[in-house]
């Protein structure tokens, strides 16, 4: 399978819109970018797409804006919790802002990631 890579417009577009939060951290993920709160995936770019993570009560509202697609980085296989972002909220940047903060909250509630023993012993 052939990951999509993004355009340098979108990496930048990208890295303006992750909050800029201490708790904030961006790696690759995908041969992309991602954004992980506590350790928790909760934005990604795969391609030109800008995934976010949600609740599942806020997930209905954004399917049914058009253009929000489930996010399925893997051959049809869909993430749960993760959405897709419409490509018109790029010229909208108080709504994607808004879906970007909702994912960012959402995800500080969870507990945070802990590093594997295989990750550990990298060190």
């Amino acid at each position: 399978m052939k990951i999509p890579k993004p355009s340098d417009g979108s990496i930048e577009f990208f890295r303006s819109i992750v909050p800029d939060d201490y708790r904030v951290s961006m790696r690759p993920m995908f041969g992309n970018l991602a954004a992980f709160a506590n350790g928790n995936l909760f934005m990604g770019l795969y391609g030109d797409d800008i995934f976010v993570r949600l609740a599942e009560e806020d997930q209905p509202e954004l399917f049914e804006i058009t253009g929000s697609s489930p996010f399925t980085p893997m051959g049809g296989h869909v993430m749960k919790e993760y959405i897709v972002l419409p490509k018109q909220f790029r010229k909208s940047p108080e709504r994607i802002t808004e879906w970007v903060n909702r994912s960012f909250e959402w995800s500080l509630t969870l507990p945070p990631k802990k590093k594997s023993a295989k990750n550990r012993k990298k060190r």
